[in-house]
């Protein structure tokens, strides 16, 4: 076995303590810095990841409200055109009947005055029939003057009841 020398030993103690010492005052302090900075940055980058998630979280919400909203207005607009539609249509029909009830009245009216006219024209031409047919009979039974004094007495007494 071996043992080591004392001297060698004491130099290397001594040799390991100024190297330690140096280390301490020159090395130990900015790594230590170097390591605290770079667990801040980590830190902060952790943070500003958790804020971007939370962030994007809150987008994410806000789009769907938005969806939502855009889904309830576009459901508004779509009934609202569909009720101006059901209106017009409706508006439409009911211009057709009353036109249709219209024009239906004035081909009854119209009818209702060719008939009139016609009942008149034919009572007019019954009328004329029947005194020229009078005029006729009345020509041959009174061609004597006692037929025409009782038939003008029969008519002053008929005149006079009226």
């Amino acid at each position: 076995m071996l043992i080591p020398d004392i001297g060698l030993l004491l130099w290397m103690l001594v040799t390991f303590s100024i190297v330690l010492l140096i280390l301490k005052k020159y090395a130990w302090k900015p790594i230590l810095k170097a390591l605290s900075e770079r667990e801040q940055s980590i830190e902060n980058a952790l943070n500003e990841a958790e804020k971007a998630r939370a962030e994007m979280a809150n987008l994410q919400a806000d789009n769907e409200n938005l969806l939502k909203e855009a889904r309830i207005e576009r459901d508004k607009i779509l009934k609202e055109a569909r009720d101006v539609r059901d209106s017009i249509v409706s508006e439409a029909k009911n211009k057709a009947k009353e036109e249709s009830d219209r024009m239906v009245s004035a081909a009854r009216e119209a009818i209702q005055n060719e008939k009139a006219a016609a009942l008149t024209e034919i009572k007019n031409q019954v009328a004329n029939l029947s005194i020229e047919i009078a005029e006729k009979l009345v020509r041959t039974e009174l061609k004597s003057s006692d037929t025409q004094k009782a038939l003008i007495d029969t008519m002053l007494n008929e005149a006079k009841l009226n």
